[in-house]
């Protein structure tokens, strides 16, 4: 009898471990299919935007990457059910997770290569973080909340994003120590373009950032240092991003 009761003990467990594996396994493909939907979405955008960006498409890497970035690891709990809307969602502390299509227009405006070194202002949850790491080769990231630094650094760890390099601090003053960069990348609006950004830009770099008011209007603007490091500026469409915050 005993031994009937321990049979029965083992195959409920196991059963519960299958139920547990299967509801896994279904959840993945579900949020693979919304992810193959946003991928479509963010493609139907860029071509109804396509005055502003000068351009149809997207370089084919980096919708693989949006495609492949598991967003639903990087929102609360409680936003789960809306990780592959294609709009911005709350992550705490008064910061949001961007759009994916501005996040993949953002990344595209960088042209990544494989071989880059990137700086991203801004790291809020890590997503974008992920979606550079799946591009490039060296990825530094900064976020100035420190509640927010040691979630993400947990997001991207769980994720597999381990080799991105990340820390709290003040954006706006760049990463000195591992500059220069072929790419920047800010998440947050500045009322102008932080000297110390521009100036830990390599020669041919890019950088892509929002610049305006929190209460005026916003501009995506990109940024090129040319080979003579001579700057130029080109405004792309028109943003909203939470501001840029620190003692400057």
């Amino acid at each position: 009898m005993r031994r009937i009761k321990h049979i029965v003990f083992w195959l409920i467990v196991i059963g519960i471990i299958l139920l547990l594996f299967s509801s896994h396994v279904i959840a993945e493909d579900i949020f693979q299919r919304q992810r193959h939907e946003l991928v479509n979405i963010i493609k139907d955008d860029v071509v109804r935007t396509r005055a502003f960006l000068n351009q149809e498409s997207l370089d084919e890497r980096v919708l693989d990457a949006i495609g492949k970035v598991p967003r639903h690891e990087f929102v609360p709990a409680d936003q789960r059910p809306y990780a592959y809307d294609n709009r911005p969602l709350p992550i705490g502390y008064g910061q949001t997770i961007s759009q994916p299509y501005i996040v993949a227009i953002m990344t595209d405006l960088l042209k990544p290569k494989k071989t880059d070194r990137v700086l991203e202002i801004g790291t809020g949850s890590g997503y974008q973080a992920a979606i550079l790491a799946e591009l490039v080769d060296n990825v530094y990231t900064i976020e100035i909340v420190k509640e927010l630094a040691a979630k993400a650094a947990e997001n991207l760890k769980r994720t597999g994003y381990d080799t991105v390099h990340a820390r709290t601090g003040d954006g706006y003053y760049g990463w000195e120590t591992a500059a220069p960069f072929d790419g920047i990348i800010v998440t947050a609006v500045a009322s102008h373009i932080p000297p110390p950004l521009i100036k830990q830009l390599k020669p041919n770099g890019r950088m892509i950032i929002p610049v305006g008011g929190q209460f005026m209007m916003q501009y995506l603007t990109l940024v090129i240092k040319d080979s003579d490091n001579k700057v130029s500026t080109r405004q792309i469409l028109p943003v909203r991003f939470v501001p840029l915050t620190g003692k400057h």
